[in-house]
């Protein structure tokens, strides 16, 4: 398979993960009180919002480089 065209679907499958998850989701561990040997942890759960742009981009160029893969051959 090209390189151009491997590419290319790879960025597509990410674009589409982009689109259906809206964000990255992971969970953090924090001290919430520390008194000696009395240690409470708390765990939180932060998101790293993707915007729909960046699902846009990625299915442009997925799409730009399997265009341009088949046109080599």
């Amino acid at each position: 398979m090209k390189p151009y065209t491997l590419i290319g679907i790879i960025l597509i499958v990410v674009a589409v993960a982009a689109f259906a998850y809206q964000g990255i989701s992971f969970t953090t561990r924090e001290k919430v009180v520390d008194l000696g040997p009395l240690q409470v942890t708390a765990d939180k759960t932060r998101t790293l919002p993707l915007p729909p742009i960046v699902g846009g981009v990625a299915l442009v160029g997925g799409i730009v480089l399997l265009v341009m893969g088949s046109k080599k051959s």
